[in-house]
């Protein structure tokens, strides 16, 4: 008697827990399931300017910065002086590097965005006989984090700095080691910035 109560127990039990997880619109499963990675709360959406326009020399640039595994660009008020004026493409250069040197504002920060160029990136030319649209970096093109060389080279495109068709010509401090090479800011560079340190072509 016992024993036969003892099975119509289970039976029961079972079945209250099947109606529990019918209830509850829990599909029993006898593998497991991969729900995918977290969705990002980065929204990339482009924020207003916190560094304003003050007093003579500030004009509105345009940078790009890192969200979401590619680059977008956000604007930024910046002193530049006589530089964005200046024939040599060098000096704007500066300025611009300056910028994406620098912290991303909280509003950036809020929406998702860094960088990736650090501090001891800096502009060392040209030098004789390059072209005039040719800037110089302190180290090689290819030895610099190529997320921070997509930055550097779709912030230059969109300025004067580049040449005929955007095209953004970059090299190592050394004219005899470090030959020039031709860089675009292209889609596939925007939406995948790590192939930017392979992306450069040699300028004959």
């Amino acid at each position: 008697m016992s024993g036969r109560w003892s099975r119509s127990a289970a039976l029961l039990l079972t079945g209250a827990v099947t109606l529990l997880a019918a209830g509850c619109g829990i599909r029993g499963t006898s593998v497991p399931v991969d729900a995918g990675a977290a969705p990002s709360r980065a929204s990339c959406r482009t924020p207003a300017s916190e560094r304003t326009a003050e007093g003579v020399g500030q004009v509105s640039v345009r940078i790009y910065l890192l969200c979401s595994s590619r680059i977008l660009s956000v604007s930024r008020s910046a002193g530049l002086d006589d530089r964005k004026r200046s024939p040599k493409p060098a000096r704007l250069a500066e300025a611009l590097l300056e910028q994406l040197r620098l912290p991303p504002t909280a509003a950036e920060a809020a929406a998702g965005f860094t960088t990736e160029v650090e501090d001891w990136v800096e502009i060392s030319g040209p030098v004789k006989d390059d072209p005039d649209s040719a800037v110089r970096l302190n180290r090689p093109p290819e030895e610099i984090q190529s997320l921070a060389l997509a930055q550097i080279v779709c912030t230059f495109a969109d300025t004067t700095v580049a040449g005929k068709g955007g095209t953004v010509v970059l090299g190592g401090p050394d004219s005899q080691r470090d030959p020039l090479k031709a860089y675009q800011c292209t889609e596939e560079m925007r939406r995948n910035p790590r192939t930017a340190v392979t992306s450069g072509v040699l300028v004959s």
